[in-house]
């Protein structure tokens, strides 16, 4: 069993830095216990299971691994959990960002260096509801995924984990598996497309933000939102402001200004002072709270399945 132990450089919040990655409370590919955290991932080695374990009296964080990727995971932990970004780069001009960073001084930005893990559900999550998304994530999973490796005879949430599909496996998904998940036709074509390119959308992690925008975008039904997405987790970006979204531009502009109603030109204004840290920026207005109350009813949530 692989393990290895990670110092941070100060104040570490293992939670909220990983927290990005986890695609809703019944994630197939993470699970939370305690102060464990259990990611699976699909490595260029194969599948492997990692288990994180925050020791904050000791100051370190202890982690395990199992599986074929094992050894690929541990290697790459120190970027996961955020060593190679540097929070102190943002200057913050503005009192709600001073004040989440003040009261979050651990959140740092996760590299998984893993792009298909990332961009695969941020096509799922595509003009559709969280849950929606969440829920397409699931099923697909269960039924086309494998399970986690684990230490063998000793029960843990490993055992109701899965390992997302390899790029054959997407591929193999009928399309009534995609109906059955809620996925239409145009985002589940997006998913095939970009993995018949898996070996050159996994490029993307070794290049800069703007190269790799290029690259994701380059696949039809991959947008600006999607590659922010992506490469805010992949790369652990902190400029990958995401363009698209229909709350972020009204909670930021809500939460500098007071003004409800901002469009993403006006969001990016706001940013322009952030400019290199736009997207670290924004999770701290998230983490802070602040947003516009609500009004209207929500989004109302579909599914094509029943159709």
């Amino acid at each position: 069993m692989p393990a290895r132990t990670w110092v941070p450089p100060g104040p570490y919040d293992l939670h909220r830095t990983l927290s990005v990655l986890r695609r809703g409370p019944g994630d197939p590919a993470c699970a939370v216990r305690g102060d464990e955290v259990w990611r699976s991932s699909r490595t260029p080695e194969g599948p492997g299971t990692l288990r994180l374990a925050a020791r904050p009296a000791a100051g370190r964080v202890d982690a395990e691994a199992w599986g074929p990727g094992a050894d690929w995971l541990l290697e790459h932990l120190p970027g996961l959990l955020g060593e190679s970004d540097d929070p102190e780069r943002l200057t913050a001009r503005h009192r709600v960002v001073h004040d989440a960073r003040r009261r979050h001084p651990g959140v740092r930005l996760a590299r998984t260096g893993l792009v298909l893990e990332s961009l695969i559900p941020a096509i799922l999550e595509q003009k559709v509801t969280s849950d929606e998304a969440y829920r397409a994530w699931r099923l697909l999973l269960w039924r086309h995924g494998e399970p986690a490796p684990g230490p063998s005879g000793a029960p843990g949430p490993w055992e109701r984990m899965r390992v997302m599909p390899d790029p054959r496996g997407w591929a193999l998904i009928p399309s009534w598996e995609w109906h059955r998940a809620g996925v239409d036709a145009k985002r589940s074509s997006a998913i095939l497309r970009a993995v018949r390119a898996a070996g050159r959308m996994e490029e993307a992690a070794r290049m800069d933000l703007a190269a790799a925008t290029r690259r994701l975008t380059a696949i039809p039904g991959i947008g600006p939102w999607t590659a922010a997405e992506t490469l805010q987790r992949a790369l652990g970006a902190p400029d990958a402001i995401t363009v698209g979204d229909l709350h972020l531009p009204k909670i930021i502009g809500y939460a500098l200004t007071g003004r409800r109603g901002t469009t993403d030109e006006q969001m990016l204004e706001l940013l322009a002072p952030y400019e290199g840290q736009r997207h670290r920026a924004a999770q701290l207005i998230l983490l802070s709270g602040v947003a516009p109350p609500r009004r209207a009813p929500r989004f109302p949530v579909g599914d094509i399945a029943r159709l």
